[in-house]
């Protein structure tokens, strides 16, 4: 397949060269990642101003990709690749990652990991965020092994477009490696921004905290996590309240 991979690590960041290293072999590779971390930018967009890019050398000459360094959020990466420089080699799936940390539950709605594939998606291919728990004892090698070989069977259907949020977990449980489709938890968390005084000794306040995930099911892909399985959520766009609006037009 010709794959786009994208980040909002980085481009430099270890989980996308694992990403390269594994797929290039065997597919047609393109790489459009941010030039920094851009970690809980959501699906922000740049706008008036200037979106600056070069060629990522690094990448192109260790594992002969074409690799495009970007000053944008991980959804300019994707949407400026698809509309502005796409001319050569349009994508047929677009992953994003491997994140370095987990994408679960509600986290989504914050995740620039996620987001870039919703903006593939929302260009009509189908598109997976994957996610590697910060604590896994899973490479990021292992991985990308493993998504390669489930591409086809479980994380493709010809003929349609699928957005996935794909979770690694900290280690597989007994039975080895398992991929399970999952929904969406709830993920919270407490003491989430510390008081602090910066450089100049102004107050201010670091967004932080301690996970606390509570009242999740085991449908949950945070349940799914816990159980050291790889969890597949399906995802899509469309966030209209269905059983609300069919009350207020049927009262």
């Amino acid at each position: 397949m010709r794959i786009l991979l994208t980040n909002d690590d980085g481009i430099e960041a270890s989980g996308i060269e694992a990403l390269v290293r594994v797929l290039s072999p065997h597919h047609t590779v393109v790489v459009a990642a941010p030039a920094f971390e851009q970690s809980g930018m959501s699906h922000a967009i740049t706008v008036k101003r200037c979106i600056r890019l070069d060629r990522y050398r690094p990448l192109e000459e260790k594992y002969g990709v074409a690799a495009y360094r970007i000053e944008g959020t991980p959804a300019d990466c994707v949407k400026l690749y698809l509309e502005a420089i796409s001319s050569d080699i349009y994508p047929e799936y677009v992953i994003s990652g491997i994140n370095h940390g987990a994408n679960l539950g509600t986290d989504v709605l914050y995740s620039g990991t996620a987001n870039a594939a919703m903006e593939a998606y929302l260009h009509g291919i189908t598109a997976t965020a994957v996610s590697l728990d910060m604590k896994s004892e899973i490479s990021y090698d292992t991985t990308a092994k493993l998504l390669e070989e489930n591409l086809a069977s479980i994380l493709y259907e010809e003929g349609t477009a699928n957005f996935y949020n794909v979770n690694f977990p900290r280690k597989f449980s007994e039975d080895g490696p398992q991929f399970v489709f999952t929904q969406l938890g709830r993920r919270d968390y407490i003491n989430a921004f510390q008081k602090m005084e910066d450089e100049d000794g102004k107050e201010c306040y670091f967004l932080g905290g301690e996970i606390l995930d509570e009242g999740n099911s085991e449908a949950t892909d945070i349940a799914a996590a816990e159980r050291g399985y790889i969890s597949v959520t399906p995802l899509q766009t469309d966030l209209t309240n269905y059983i609300y609006l069919d009350k207020m037009l049927h009262r």
